[in-house]
């Protein structure tokens, strides 16, 4: 069945019965093909197309439809201007300079703000204008290569959205003698000390380092760990005894007595030793105490003159004591002195039968008579120096013309009578 319309427009248009009708249909064809002739050169016109873009810039978002494809264009109609070293991204990627958007799409583009990060390092300070994500890659865009070992905060993986104050130390390289090895690292610490403890060497005790933990990283990288250690030791030192002599008029001359044996005292000292890598370099007394006082031994020396009778070619002498003594001999002019001396300490001219002795001897034995085999008798009448070593010593006097050299050792008989106090050279 037909719809009602259809039939109502086929009978107006395809019937042909009434004159008026005829007329109207041929206007209205002609209406319909002058609409359809426009229709299709509208169509055929090049149509003006636009692109949908929504901006993201920081905290803004702007959404526009942009007539242009090239993103600096469509951002300048958003009232946009992008700074020296900001970043534009399209779709999460950096977008070139060149890029031109396809019309009719649907955009995002986003703009990340570049910041000032001031780099603070050891020797200078710069400031770095960068949209890196992060501190290390914005410190990478400079040239700078960040090592493990390198000292830096924040962090290099620290987001960078903002002004940012950045501290940074590139790290040395350090030879580092410690336990009879050599071992070389990387660090970026201020002292010897941290430099130290970075690498896990521990400064035990009383441990040290060269140059001292205290003090900045050397120039020439090289640090010396010193193992010091200190050992305290107890020593025994024994104390000599002294010897006393007492004189005794009830013993013979030359006889002796001990009436105190002597006896060693014995001290304790604290020894403090101290080792430097096991080599030890200094020993000190700390303290020492007497744990027993020596005990003086005493000596009774006799004083009393036996007198011994001595048989010669010429007759008897009688003598006190015979000792060993060493001589010499002189003679006015062969007295060691630049001139000639006649004279002697008691007056007596210088002549055979006169002889010298130390003036400890001289002063006790002055006058007392001598008798010296080989020379004969004499009289202690001079004073000579004698020996440094302090042996027992006689010059024997001659005059010029009857000189002769004596160099030896001889027995000295020391004549009657024997004196009130015996020297102790001769006790």
């Amino acid at each position: 069945m037909k719809h009602p319309t259809w039939s109502f427009l086929h009978y107006f248009f395809f019937n042909d019965f009434n004159p008026w009708l005829r007329i109207t249909r041929s206007r209205l064809l002609s209406i319909a093909l002058l609409s359809w002739m426009s229709l299709t050169l509208l169509a055929c016109q090049p149509q003006k197309l636009s692109t949908s873009v929504l901006i993201l810039d920081e905290d803004k978002r702007i959404s526009l439809e942009s007539g242009s494809s090239t993103p600096v264009t469509i951002l300048a109609e958003a009232g946009l201007t992008l700074g020296k070293a900001d970043r534009v991204l399209f779709n999460g990627a950096d977008l070139p300079s060149d890029f031109s958007l396809p019309f009719g799409g649907h955009y995002t583009l986003q703009i990340i703000r570049a910041h000032n990060l001031t780099l603070i390092a050891p020797k200078k300070q710069q400031v770095i204008l960068s949209a890196a994500p992060t501190i290390g890659m914005a410190l990478a865009q400079t040239g700078i290569k960040l090592f493990a070992a390198d000292f830096l905060v924040p962090a290099p993986e620290t987001p960078f959205n903002t002004d940012m104050v950045v501290t940074y130390r590139s790290a040395r390289d350090l030879s580092i003698t410690v336990d009879n090895q050599i071992i070389t690292i990387k660090s970026s610490e201020q002292t010897i000390g941290q430099a130290l403890s970075s690498a896990g060497i521990a400064l035990i005790g009383l441990d040290k380092s060269l140059p001292p933990d205290g003090d900045p990283l050397p120039v020439n990288g090289q640090i010396r760990v010193i193992r010091v250690s200190e050992t305290v030791t107890l020593e025994e030192k024994v104390i000599p005894f002294a010897q006393k002599i007492e004189y005794s008029a009830r013993l013979a001359a030359g006889q002796q007595k001990v009436l105190q044996p002597g006896q060693p005292g014995l001290s304790v000292r604290r020894m403090r030793v101290r080792f430097e890598d096991n080599v030890e370099v200094s020993r000190v007394t700390e303290a020492e105490s007497v744990v027993r006082q020596p005990l003086a031994s005493i000596i009774s020396v006799g004083t009393q003159a036996q007198i011994q009778t001595l048989n010669l070619p010429g007759g008897q002498i009688q003598y006190w004591r015979a000792v060993q003594m060493y001589a010499t001999a002189y003679s006015p002019c062969r007295s060691g002195t630049p001139k000639c001396s006649y004279g002697t300490a008691s007056g007596i001219p210088v002549k055979h039968g006169v002889v010298a002795m130390i003036p400890s001897m001289y002063n006790q034995l002055a006058g007392s008579q001598v008798y010296i085999p080989g020379y004969g008798i004499a009289v202690i009448g001079d004073v000579g120096g004698g020996f440094p070593d302090g042996r027992l010593w006689i010059d024997l006097g001659y005059s010029d013309d009857d000189y002769q050299s004596w160099s030896g050792m001889v027995t000295v008989y020391f004549l009657a009578p024997a004196p009130a106090i015996i020297p102790a050279g001769l006790q």
